[in-house]
């Protein structure tokens, strides 16, 4: 069991690192400090939007319009932490893992 509930944490706690890595990336291409055309920031770009957006999209689609301000990932992140601490801790029984 303890397997299984080490194996959730790890899922949960890398996708939220996949969501920080996403939205820095855009701070980034929105700023000027990385090229898009590039091939490789390009091809990490389409891997981050395709891992992430599935998951942001029906949110975003909650969310009234904030005048260009995207708070969903952090949205997001609250979820899968309440969701992490709801699994591990409350349903296993396993404190803080």
């Amino acid at each position: 069991m303890y397997a299984i509930a080490s194996l959730i944490d790890f899922a949960i706690t890398a996708y939220i690192w996949i969501l920080i890595a996403n939205a820095i990336l855009s701070w980034l291409v929105a700023f000027n400090v990385v090229d898009p055309q590039n091939s490789i920031v390009r091809q990490i770009g389409l891997f981050l939007w395709r891992v992430t957006e599935p998951v942001l999209a029906p949110i975003r689609r909650l969310l009234p319009d904030l005048g260009g301000i995207d708070i969903t990932p952090v949205i997001l992140i609250v979820i899968l932490y309440f969701v992490r601490n709801l699994i591990l801790v409350d349903l296993l029984g396993m404190g803080r893992v």
